[in-house]
C-alpha cells in the first residue's frame, strides 16, 4: 500500500481528521474497555507514529481485547500468535510446501504465515525461544520476510503489538536488548481502581458488549504517518530529547551520579528518535500544532523503561527503572 505525496490542503484535512478522530476512537473503545486512559493514549501514539509496541501486564487485564479492538477501529487485518516454547520460526513467517499441478509438474509453493497481516498480536512473546523471537526482527525492522532466499514484503501498515507477562518468569526467555529496541514503547498495564473494576464486573456479567465500528482505513493510517512526521519541533525541544536519552548512559561525561551507580547500559540514539516522533503524534492527538517539552516528558517512561538496563547495585537496593526515569526527569535541564 503506497500513499502519494499530499498537498497542503490534504495535509490540513488529515491533521483535522487526527484531532477529531481521538475522541471518536475513545468513544468506540469505551464500549469494551473501562479506564486505562494512559495505556490507550500511549498505544494510539505508537500506532499513529508507525511503531511497534510492547505491552506488559498481568493476565486478565484486557491486553488482547484492547489490541483487537484497536485493529477493528482502524479496519485492519488482525492476527493473534500465541507464543509457546514449541513454536518454530516457520509457524510465524510461513513455509514452502510441494504442490503438484494439474499437468503433473511439482513445484514449491510458499504458504504465508500469520505474520502477513496489518496488526500482529504476539501474545506472551517471552514464552518462546530466542530463535523464534528473532523471526520477528526482520519483519519489525524491514517490513518483509525472507524465506528460502526470497523476500516477501508485508502489507502496509504493519504493526507488532507484543505482550509480556511479568509474573511466572520461570521457563521464559527474556527478549534481547536488540529486539527490545525495535519496540517504540513499552506500555505497562496495571490493575484498575476499585470503582473501574466494579464497572467492568457489572458490565461484563449483565450485557453483551456493543460491536466496535470501524472509523478509518489502512490508507488513512498511512496518511497519518506522513502528516505526523511533518509536525514542527523547536531545536531546543529536540535537544532536550537528546539530552534525556544521553543522560541514561553511564560512564559518559556529564552522566548523573545515580546513573553511574544504578545503570549498566543506557539508551541509544533510537530512544531520542522515539521521543521526538512520539511527541509529534501526541501533539496532534491533543490538538497542538507543534511539539512541547511536556510531550517529550510525558513519553519518557514508555520510551526508556525497556532501553535502560539496571545494574546489580540498583537491584540490590530495590531501585526500579521507574525510579531512575523519575530522577532523570527532575535532573536533566529543560
Amino acid at each position: 500500500m503506497s500513499i502519494e505525496i499530499m498537498s497542503v490542503e490534504e495535509e490540513a484535512r488529515v491533521v483535522e481528521q487526527i484531532r477529531e478522530g481521538r475522541e471518536k476512537i475513545l468513544a468506540e473503545l469505551s464500549k469494551v474497555i473501562v479506564g486505562q486512559q494512559d495505556v490507550i493514549e500511549q498505544l494510539l501514539i505508537c500506532l499513529f507514529a508507525g511503531g511497534h509496541c510492547l505491552i506488559t501486564g498481568a493476565p486478565g487485564l484486557a491486553k488482547t481485547l484492547l489490541v483487537s479492538s484497536v485493529a477493528k477501529i482502524f479496519h485492519l487485518n488482525f492476527q493473534r500468535i500465541q507464543f509457546t516454547p514449541d513454536l518454530m520460526p516457520a509457524d510465524i513467517t510461513g513455509t514452502e510446501i510441494l504442490e503438484q499441478s494439474d499437468d503433473g509438474h511439482r513445484r514449491l509453493q510458499f504458504v504465508k504465515g500469520p505474520i502477513f497481516a496489518n496488526v500482529i498480536l504476539a501474545d506472551e512473546i517471552n514464552r518462546t525461544p530466542p530463535k523464534t523471537q528473532a523471526a520477528l526482527l526482520e519483519a519489525m525492522q524491514e517490513h518483509q520476510v525472507t524465506a528460502a532466499g526470497r523476500r516477501y514484503p508485508l502489507e502496509e501498515p504493519f504493526f507488532v503489538l507484543a505482550t509480556q507477562n511479568p509474573i511466572e518468569m520461570e521457563g521464559t526467555y527474556p527478549l534481547p536488548e536488540a529486539q527490545l529496541d525495535r519496540f517504540l514503547f513499552n506500555v505497562l498495564i496495571d490493575y484498575l481502581p476499585p470503582e473501574d473494576e466494579l464497572s467492568v464486573v457489572l458490565r461484563t456479567t449483565s450485557t453483551r458488549p456493543e460491536p466496535i465500528e470501524p472509523l478509518f482505513s489502512g490508507e488513512d493510517v498511512m496518511r497519518f504517518h506522513e502528516a505526523i512526521r511533518k509536525v514542527p519541533i523547536a531545536d531546543e525541544v529536540g535537544a532536550y530529547a537528546v539530552r534525556l536519552s544521553a543522560a541514561t548512559r553511564p560512564g559518559r561525561v556529564g552522566a548523573p551520579d545515580f546513573v553511574n551507580q544504578w545503570v549498566s547500559w543506557g539508551a541509544g540514539t533510537r530512544a531520542a528518535q522515539t521521543l521526538v516522533l512520539g511527541a509529534k503524534a501526541r501533539a496532534l492527538l491533543t490538538g497542538n500544532a507543534h511539539v512541547s517539552l511536556d510531550d517529550i516528558r510525558a513519553l519518557a517512561h514508555p520510551t526508556l523503561r525497556h532501553r535502560v538496563l539496571l545494574s546489580y547495585k540498583a537491584e540490590a537496593e530495590g531501585v526500579t527503572i521507574e525510579d531512575v526515569i523519575d530522577q532523570l526527569l527532575s535532573t536533566v535541564e529543560t
